[in-house]
């Protein structure tokens, strides 16, 4: 059986988050979206972490279960009411000076009990504020995390976080590093995934062979639980945390299935570009510019295309002898949006959204598999038809801003 994961949420004590983002929140888009294993988000928080040990109980080794009396059954349709396990997560904002650079890195922590999830976040009170903020922004060199985490639980997991962003990630170009052993040192070899972001694809990082020994995962960072799996990662391992780790481990196709991700471009720094000027380039156009806006003169933010060219060692196109199976996907509501002519965040669109779901069962299901001939709407059977084979328009985000994907021109 294949399930698909999120492993990278955010709760409502993260800056800039909905207040959706609880428990019960995650537990019922879990559902809508068809998605069997979702992290919990911010464990270093201690309000969180209080709440995780008041709400959840174990339901498989290093996994858990939201306790019957906060889950609301009438929440969801009966076409999509499935189990949904969380793992206990959160994410790390490492501000840092190494050498004579700023560093500025974002790592995902797993742990497979609230035990050491206490043991972690009372360590990482000593160095800064943790209770500011559901993702920490701490002086605390990744690498010194991962020895902290590997302390605190030997199965405990670090995986750099959206590795390509150019402001807060291992490779990215403001203030990244050039491989993982330049970020992790004499640790690296604790690595076994990292996290491909928006803005990035698996053909993207398969130029890059230092990443070959690296399980690529999908996540959506999420700070709205609608937002659940616009990017996930497939296991076909028993669901239990030992098994999801082991199956990073060896990427073994029997217990790890690939990754379902949006299409690159529809990430916010895809391109190079320069929101005040409104110019977006591609790689080549930014560098015979010099990276300078051809407007105003100021520097280009380099996106994460760009920054993969400058450290691969592949050509376009060229990927390691085998690698897992990966598929693109469209969030349903911004189908419907295009369809109905109308942003996706409309009532109109909100309500066809649950309409379908209640018909046909959960969102990755219709994305993926139901037929489209059984389908009514004959646009809404085309654009799965397009969006399954990959016939897209393609308008890359920059600087921030997310770019747009469509099926119809």
């Amino acid at each position: 059986m294949e399930y698909a994961a999120d492993l990278h949420v955010h709760s409502h004590l993260s800056r800039a988050t909905s207040r959706d983002c609880t428990l019960e929140g995650l537990h019922r888009w879990a559902q809508l979206k068809g998605v069997r294993v979702v992290g919990t988000g911010d464990f270093t928080h201690p309000a969180w972490l209080g709440e995780l040990e008041r709400k959840l109980v174990p339901s498989a080794p290093g996994l858990f279960r939201l306790r019957p009396e906060f889950v609301d059954p009438a929440a969801v349709p009966p076409a999509c009411r499935g189990e949904v396990d969380f793992v206990l997560s959160g994410e790390v904002s490492s501000i840092y000076r190494r050498g004579d650079r700023v560093r500025k890195v974002h790592s995902l922590l797993l742990v497979p009990d609230l035990a050491t999830a206490a043991t972690i976040s009372r360590r990482l009170a000593k160095i800064g504020n943790i209770a500011a903020d559901g993702r920490p922004i701490l002086k605390l060199d990744p690498r010194d995390l991962l020895g902290m985490a590997l302390d605190a639980h030997p199965a405990a997991l670090l995986i750099p976080a959206h590795i390509w962003t150019p402001w807060f990630s291992m490779l990215g170009a403001k203030s990244g590093f050039a491989s993982v052993e330049e970020c992790f040192g004499d640790l690296a070899d604790q690595i076994l995934a990292v996290e491909t972001g928006l803005s990035s694809d698996p053909p993207m990082n398969w130029r890059v062979s230092d990443l070959d020994r690296f399980t690529l995962v999908s996540n959506s960072d999420l700070h709205s639980p609608a937002n659940l799996a616009r990017n996930a990662t497939l296991f076909r391992c028993p669901v239990d945390y030992f098994a999801l780790r082991e199956a990073l481990r060896t990427r073994d196709p029997d217990q790890f299935g690939g990754t379902l991700d949006l299409f690159p471009e529809e990430g916010k720094y895809h391109f190079d570009g320069h929101r005040a000027c409104g110019v977006c380039l591609d790689p080549e156009s930014s560098a015979a510019r010099q990276g300078l806006c051809p407007v105003c003169g100021k520097p280009l933010v380099q996106g994460v295309l760009h920054r993969v060219a400058e450290l691969a060692d592949r050509p376009p196109g060229g990927r390691p002898d085998s690698v897992p199976p990966h598929h693109y996907t469209i969030p349903l509501p911004e189908l419907l949006g295009e369809i109905l002519g109308v942003r996706p965040t409309t009532r109109r669109v909100e309500r066809r959204y649950h309409e379908l779901l209640a018909a046909h069962g959960p969102e990755l299901a219709i994305l993926r598999e139901f037929p489209a001939e059984s389908l009514a709407d004959e646009r809404l059977a085309e654009a799965l038809r397009r969006l399954r084979a990959g016939r897209v328009i393609r308008q890359p985000g920059y600087d921030g801003l997310y770019g747009t994907i469509r099926v119809f021109a």
